[in-house]
């Protein structure tokens, strides 16, 4: 209950009135029930003969009001059974108990379209804050977690949440509402049975409670292997062509087959015991039912005068009104439990802290053109897990507009190198610099504004060939696009395309080359003209004919800006200002090209070594 209240408080505060007005019609509705068992009883009781008094009619003030009310509709019903006989009387009844049922019915109606809003709202916010979140979070915390199991959070799990925990909002505020009310009638017609009923009811809710407790833990480790599950399918749509090429498909069926055997196992042990829930609280709705009756009879048997067989009939009735509604929060608490699951799993990505914040007062970008791009590294150091260090005392300092390229094997140290200038690692000793200010000085969009990245893997959407240039730059025009993609070489094959720059270009642009995909990656980094530009080995998967393109592209691209290169294939870079060698992630090598190959050190062997090959 308490993660439920939390979980309201957290998700529903938008949609109080929603739960205020649901609130008021479920009154409505119960005391509507309540009152057609209460306005039915005494009239068949005085139709039927059971009830022979002589009523007369009573003023407020001669008795209490309940008195006095209940006096007088018995002494018109009396009147009325005179006036126009029995067989009428009841024609009056029934349209009368119809008019009540519209009534009863419209604000049950009522009550459930208002918590709609609600449940549906609420599912909306969890999803949109989610992937806030997961878009705000460093890249850091997906290195340790499964993209199949976040997509499991994101669909699974909030869907979990709205089957569960949602759909059994409306049970939770309609039959509370429902139970007092009629515990509350039951109360005014006899306290000895409503406080035997009250003894009940707890005992009865403390088993089905016992029962249920385990379900959230089994609930939780259910979505955790579902989670599992949709990683390996993840892996294996993206690894097929590996998959394949080793002949591993049996392999990964059995391992498949395991984690859904596994999910098989979970989920006949959860839906067991949730399925016990209806039979159970069958059982103790007719055990509390006989130890009623057994009670009442014998308040009646010894004459007591708080009750009379009449009202321990209605008794009765209105006794039977609660025990539905608490067989239905018996099965609502059952599914809460497994909702609350899915959302300790969702908690997870919503709670994660963001190292990468923006600081309390940051420091405005320059306003001088001239000393926009200004890059300079002090005692730089780095580690993933705190123990072995990925940098160690890196000291670089790149004037603005200059080009300087990172060489050296692969795991010197280089992407990580280039990751900590727009943040997305912090450094945890030394500092990176922009324009003589420490990157964290910075608002984080401030400094990433500055930037554009062109890496190995052009990183496309599943858009038009328009929007995938316009990416992150907003109101860019026609004109600005197709003038960018002129510059990066990519202009005649877009228009070669069926639909031009309106081409739809499929998931991760797999309808395009290498090449072509490249492009329109430098595309997209010209229209944002960044002050700074990193390339992460932008040509070393291309072919000859597509590099000469790319390169071409890439070189226009530089110009005037303060560029980092990571460079696969040397050639590319025999013109930049300066080369960096990189080797355990120290710079053990820097200059020219000409001065470095003079030196006769990493970076010649790097060239021989290419030449060779």
């Amino acid at each position: 209950m308490k993660d439920l209240l939390s979980f309201l408080n957290r998700f529903a505060r938008p949609y109080k009135w929603n739960i205020l007005v649901s609130i008021l019609f479920n009154l409505l509705t119960s005391l509507f029930t309540v009152f057609s068992f209460a306005f039915i009883m005494p009239i068949l009781r005085i139709l039927f003969g059971l009830d022979t008094a002589d009523y007369k009619l009573m003023h407020f003030g001669d008795a209490s009001v309940t008195d006095v009310l209940t006096n007088n509709f018995y002494y018109y019903t009396s009147g009325l059974i005179e006036d126009i006989g029995g067989s009428a009387t009841l024609a009056v009844l029934a349209v009368a108990l119809v008019v009540l049922t519209l009534v009863k019915t419209m604000t049950a109606y009522l009550s459930e379209v208002c918590t709609m809003p609600l449940r549906n709202g609420v599912v909306r916010d969890i999803r949109n804050a989610m992937y806030r979140k997961i878009l705000s979070l460093p890249i850091g915390f997906f290195s340790g977690e499964k993209k199949g199991d976040i997509m499991a959070r994101i669909s699974g799990d909030v869907t979990e949440v709205e089957a569960s925990v949602m759909a059994s909002l409306f049970a939770l505020v309609k039959y509370p509402i429902m139970i007092l009310v009629c515990l509350g009638t039951m109360l005014v017609m006899s306290w000895k049975l409503t406080v035997f009923v009250l003894v009940l009811l707890p005992i009865a809710g403390w088993i089905m409670g016992a029962v249920g407790k385990k379900l959230k833990a089994q609930s939780l480790s259910l979505q955790n292997t579902w989670g599992t599950i949709l990683s390996t399918v993840e892996e294996s749509v993206g690894g097929l062509r590996v998959i394949k090429a080793f002949n591993a498909e049996r392999h990964m069926e059995k391992v498949f087959g395991e984690e859904t055997q596994t999910y098989y196992r979970q989920c006949n042990r959860l839906n067991y015991r949730q399925a016990l829930a209806h039979p159970m609280s069958e059982f103790l709705g007719t055990i509390a039912v006989s130890a009623v009756l057994w009670f009442g009879g014998s308040l009646i048997l010894a004459g007591d005068s708080s009750i009379d067989a009449g009202a321990f009939i209605l008794f009765m009735v209105l006794f039977y009104s609660i025990i539905n509604p608490a067989k239905e929060l018996s099965k609502t608490s059952y599914s809460v439990q497994k909702g609350m699951a899915s959302m300790q799993r969702i908690d997870k990505i919503l709670h994660a802290s963001n190292p990468i914040a923006d600081p309390a007062t940051p420091v405005a970008l320059p306003t001088g053109d001239k000393s926009k791009g200004h890059i300079r590294m002090r005692d730089l150091s780095f580690s993933y897990d705190g123990e072995r260090r990925v940098l160690d005392h890196i000291d670089l300092d790149i004037p603005a507009g200059h080009t300087v390229a990172l060489v050296g094997q692969s795991g010197s140290g280089k992407s990580t190198l280039v990751d900590l200038i727009p943040r997305f690692w912090d450094v945890q000793e030394g500092t990176v610099e922009v324009d003589g200010h420490d990157v964290r000085e910075y608002r984080v969009a401030d400094l990433r504004s500055l930037m554009g990245n062109v890496n190995q893997e052009a990183i496309l959407f599943n858009d038009t060939v328009f929007n995938n240039i316009a990416f992150g730059t907003e109101g860019a025009t026609r004109e600005q696009v197709e003038a960018a993609a002129r510059i990066a070489n990519a202009h005649e094959f877009i228009m070669a395309m069926p639909e031009g720059y309106d081409t739809t270009i499929g998931d991760r642009g797999n309808r395009l080359s290498g090449g072509q995909r490249q492009r329109l990656s430098i595309a997209r980094a010209v229209l944002k003209n960044p002050q700074i530009l990193i390339l992460d080995e932008a040509t070393s998967a291309l072919d000859t004919e597509s590099e000469r393109l790319v390169q071409e592209a890439l070189e226009r691209l530089m110009r005037n800006r303060t560029t980092l290169v990571i460079a696969h294939r040397l050639s590319t870079i025999t013109n930049a200002d300066t080369i960096c060698v990189m080797h355990e992630g120290r710079i053990v090598e820097r200059g020219s090209h000409a001065e470095l190959m003079e030196l006769g050190g990493h970076y010649r062997r790097l060239v021989e070594m290419q030449q060779m090959a």
